[in-house]
């Protein structure tokens, strides 16, 4: 079990996804699980975007639109960690954020 759950809700932002997603992978603290929730995106690039970015740390979560505060308690549903982290999907952390956190 993580000790740590940062959720990531996304509404047609996938250009900004990889960066959030990346300034989480390259914290200093490592015990964390990264859950993306596509908010039912219908850009046209942004779910092809979120399922890029799952694999081994990441899951992605895919729901009907139902707006921001509902997308991030859908990844809290599913989070396994002890601590709640959100970050919106356009926003990045320095590296020690958590650890500091």
């Amino acid at each position: 079990m993580p000790t740590v759950s940062v959720i990531i809700p996304c509404y047609n932002q996938g250009e900004y996804l990889h960066e959030a997603v990346e300034s989480v992978r390259s914290q200093t603290f490592e015990d964390l699980e990264i859950i993306v929730v596509d908010d039912g995106s219908d850009d046209g690039k942004t779910p092809q975007i979120c399922a890029a970015l799952e694999g081994p740390g990441v899951k992605v979560i895919n729901t009907q639109n139902q707006g921001l505060a509902a997308a991030r308690n859908t990844g809290i549903a599913e989070s396994k960690g002890q601590y709640i982290l959100p970050l919106d999907a356009d926003d990045k952390i320095g590296s020690n954020y958590i650890e500091e956190a």
